[in-house]
């Protein structure tokens, strides 16, 4: 059985569509059916129903589709294993990543890996909102905390801190907040996931430096008001360089604006309770050689920024 017929099968389960699976193969919708066609022929049954609107999988699809994505990553896995034994780092990768992290950092460092390693693919998917790993087609995916299902392999890269700040226009306009319930009184930039938008901001106050370590920290929990939200984590940031108002963000988003005096940190007397971010991989025996090489890169980076 032809493997390209496999992965041509996948795409068009993936995409709902001939067309827009032979596009993504490179190759006419003529040659693409005629494939699936030969593919039904050796199987013996119908993969898909066709109609002239819509193209979904029979039952027999279904199920030997879950055959065929297990096929199709075992192979993937056992030509990545001799790459590794020859030393070399190739085929595609798919990476999410979240907007602000992925166009601002990720970006110039895959430019770097990939002039390393020029049999290198990288497929960059950005975006805040969670990608699905097996309908987005996703081999790796950066994201904070811990993942839900217990079967991926999450790889630790750093510890975040979350960062209260503005640009010097804004804060000479407004004033500086000096306290969490300061900014009740201030516009702050509100960021939205799956239709929450996150306006609870949480707080502890920074023990002093000759406090005893196991004295309790008091803790504020802050309702801010806005005139701007997004769901889009990179504008957020915009506005507040833009002195739209305050914002809340991960340091490693900002880090290079605080640097630069583009962005003030606000409440240094305080923090917010930090994130992981992890390196999710869909499974075991997806972990291959490059994504480890990927892993020790993006871990490097993030502790010579956090330090």
């Amino acid at each position: 059985m032809n493997t390209q017929d496999l992965t041509l099968f996948v795409h068009t389960a993936d995409n709902g569509s001939i067309t827009g699976a032979a596009h993504a193969l490179d190759m006419s919708t003529a040659a693409a059916s005629a494939a699936l066609k030969r593919l039904e022929k050796q199987l013996n049954t119908s993969l898909f129903i066709r109609s002239t609107r819509q193209l979904r999988l029979t039952t027999e699809g279904e199920h030997f589709l879950l055959h065929c994505r297990q096929a199709l990553d075992t192979l993937a896995a056992g030509q990545a294993s001799m790459e590794a034994l020859q030393g070399r780092v190739a085929g595609e990768v798919r990476i999410s990543a979240p907007s602000d992290l992925g166009r601002n950092l990720l970006l110039p460092w895959m430019d770097e890996i990939m002039d390393l390693h020029p049999e290198l693919k990288l497929h960059l998917i950005i975006g805040d909102s969670l990608a699905d790993f097996y309908h987005d087609r996703i081999d790796l995916a950066l994201r904070y905390g811990q993942p839900n299902d217990s079967a991926m392999v999450a790889f630790k890269l750093a510890n975040v801190e979350r960062i209260i700040c503005a640009s010097p226009s804004y804060l000479a306009r407004f004033g500086m907040p000096v306290t969490p319930q300061d900014l009740t009184e201030h516009n702050c930039l509100l960021y939205q996931l799956n239709d929450r938008s996150f306006d609870l901001w949480e707080f502890e106050a920074k023990l002093q430096t000759d406090a005893p370590t196991d004295q309790p920290r008091e803790s504020y929990k802050v309702r801010v008001k806005s005139n701007r939200c997004c769901n889009d984590g990179d504008l957020v940031r915009r506005w507040a360089l833009a002195g739209k108002g305050i914002a809340n963000k991960s340091r490693l988003d900002v880090n290079h604006d605080l640097a630069a005096g583009r962005l003030v940190r606000l409440l240094p007397d305080y923090h917010s309770p930090e994130k992981e971010l992890n390196l999710l991989c869909p499974s075991r025996k997806q972990v291959t050689p490059t994504v480890l090489l990927l892993r020790d890169m993006l871990r490097d980076k993030f502790k010579q920024m956090l330090g």
